[in-house]
């Protein structure tokens, strides 16, 4: 087919297609003895297929993969299809862990969400002689807790002594770790709760956000699948 035909069924513009056929998202065009492109329904797929890859791991990354599986060795043109499904899953991971640490929090009463989170007006920061009372665990715990990076308290001159002092975001941290090991969980798991809250930052705070994030996460996912066929059929043409 002509490139205005390809535009037409595809949704891309003519000048879309020959850019991408420039950067090698999809295979060169056949050239007429007229010097015409003709292109085929492998180009067609391709298209769509990139389309697809766009929104599931971002034009720059999409156009970057569908360049190199039609020309890297086979192994690694594998490599590289299958890392995507993973890093989509570890993102899937990720959130699922900043959201199974909100809610055991969310389980506290409102008072104590309000202390974890933001503070009190009365009660800014705790030692951690105060924080071990308030979570019914024993000092060690808490620098077992800090040993292992689920707690980040300050450290304050007093006394000509160095004291640690948990404030809101210490504090918060302390209960979900407290809380998640109460339910069970080992330290590996808890360590990935907490990283996933610091690493999804505000949203996190919204379990509406993190059901979202999660939903795109699937939808993503379902567009790289839908992907998947075409990018096989380009890894194969390379090596024919």
């Amino acid at each position: 087919m002509r490139t205005s035909k390809l535009a037409e069924v595809s949704g891309y513009s003519v000048q879309q297609i020959r850019q991408l056929e420039s950067l090698r998202v999809i295979p060169a065009a056949t050239r007429l003895p007229n010097g015409y492109r003709c292109f085929s329904s492998l180009h067609l797929s391709a298209l769509l297929a990139y389309r697809e890859l766009a929104s599931a791991v971002g034009p720059v990354l999409a156009r970057d993969v569908m360049s190199k599986v039609q020309h890297l060795p086979l192994i690694e043109s594998a490599a590289l299809i299958s890392g995507l499904g993973y890093s989509l899953e570890e993102e899937r991971r990720q959130v699922v862990a900043a959201k199974t640490a909100l809610t055991s929090i969310r389980k506290e009463t409102e008072t104590e969400i309000a202390v974890a989170e933001r503070g009190s007006s009365a009660r800014e920061s705790m030692t951690i002689t105060e924080l071990s009372q308030a979570l019914g665990v024993p000092p060690s715990t808490l620098r077992f807790w800090e040993k292992e990076g689920l707690v980040s308290p300050d450290r304050v001159e007093a006394r000509s002594q160095t004291a640690r002092v948990y404030r809101a975001t210490a504090i918060r941290d302390a209960r979900i770790t407290a809380a998640l090991r109460a339910g069970g969980y080992r330290i590996p798991e808890v360590v990935e709760a907490i990283g996933a809250l610091h690493d999804l930052g505000d949203a996190s705070r919204s379990l509406a956000a993190l059901d979202e994030r999660l939903e795109a996460v699937a939808r993503r996912t379902l567009a790289l699948f839908r992907a998947g066929s075409v990018l096989a059929d380009l890894v194969d043409l390379g090596h024919r």
